[in-house]
Formats: C-alpha cells, structure tokens, sequence
C-alpha cells in the first residue's frame, strides 16, 4: 500500500452550512461541491479538502483531536487555535503555500505506539516519529476517545494512484474492508484502521473535474 497525499478529511457535522462559510471565510478555502448529503471545501479540489456530512447532532470529538490547516499569508507565523461552528477543533497555520492546504491531524488514541506501528503498514511514509502523507502528517496523542454513536470523524481520505491496486492487497491481507464506492470523480475502497479511524483510499478517475 501506498498513499500519496492527504486527500481530505470527511466529517459528520450538525452546521454544515455554518462550518462551511466560516472555513471560506477563515481559512480561504471555496466550496468546491454542495450536494443534498455534503459539501467539499478546500483551497484546490486537488489538494487538502474538508468534506461536510449532514448529521445529526450534537457531534463528539471521539478520536479526532485537531484539523491543522494552512493558509496563504504574506508573513507566516505560528498556529491559532480555532473552534469553528459545531466545536470543529481546527487549528490555522499561516504559510507560504499558495492556497489552503492540510498541514496534519491529530488523532486521540488509547495506545499510540500501537497505532502507530498498525498505520505504518497501511500506506504512510514513516518519517522520524511522524506519518506523512505526501506534505502532511498524523499525530497521535495519548489519550481516550470515549464511546459515542455520534462521532465528528467520518474518515480519512487517503489519495492513491490505483485504488484496485490496494482492494487486492487490502482482501490479500485480510484487512477491514468498510466498503468499495465508484463514484463520479473517484473510485475508492474503505478500510478500518486503529481505534475505528476508516481510511479511504481514492483515486482521482482522469476524468476528475471539480476545481
């Protein structure tokens, strides 16, 4: 298995609307799609997005402890803590980069060395004490998640050359497999990682034209 890049990180959220205006408004992302069950933001369809599932709510947190994005800025500084509508725990890194971009996410786990160790076989580069996924990471902190039937983390969105390529590795090892989606844009395979963390692993058809 191999990923790419970050693709996105796709949340079930009680504002979407709300969410999705404060994240253009705050971060200089744009609403690339809006269907009747979600909203993709990003700064590139492309690059680091957030996708938006209506839910009921209130959402909790569970494993999901931050979403650190960045954001073009002429003087880059440090992070911001950011609670955006729905307590979304999102943190702003002022870069160079040249549109809004994930920076990394930080996950809430029982037993990160575990994780860790499990998430390195399912596709991330190990870099040091990080994870990467193209020019982001994943963070894993100590801690517990607790039990809710209402998460804010739908899934992580892993982007993948050929997502046949990893069906046939995912059902060779006997992985989780959640589901298999051909959608319009991508075609995607869904795992269970640690600490019910879903992977999506997509690939963008040559076909992709959101923007």
């Amino acid at each position: 298995m191999k990923v790419e890049t970050l693709d996105h990180v796709a949340l079930w959220v009680e504002e979407r609307d709300a969410l999705a205006d404060f994240l253009v408004a705050e971060f200089g992302m744009h609403i690339i799609e809006r269907t009747d069950k979600f909203t993709l933001v990003g700064g590139d369809a492309r690059r680091g997005k957030l996708t938006l599932f209506a839910a009921d709510g209130p959402r909790l947190p569970g494993v999901l402890a931050e979403i650190a994005i960045r954001v073009p800025a002429e003087a880059p500084g440090g992070g911001e803590h950011v609670g955006g509508p729905g307590n979304v725990p999102l943190l702003r890194i002022e870069s160079e980069e040249p549109v809004a971009d994930l920076d990394h996410v930080t996950f809430r786990v029982p037993n990160p060395e575990s994780a860790f160790a499990e998430l390195a076989e399912l596709g991330f580069t190990v870099e040091g004490d990080r994870l990467r996924a193209g020019k982001a990471y994943l963070v894993l902190e100590q801690g517990d998640p607790g039990e809710t039937d209402r998460p804010l983390l739908n899934h992580l969105g892993l982007r993948v050359e050929s997502a046949d390529d990893h069906i046939e590795e995912a059902r060779r090892r006997g992985l989780d497999i959640a589901d298999i989606v051909d959608a319009a844009n991508t075609y995607a395979v869904f795992i269970w990682g640690p600490s019910g963390i879903k992977l999506e692993y997509v690939e963008h058809k040559p076909t992709f034209s959101l923007v």
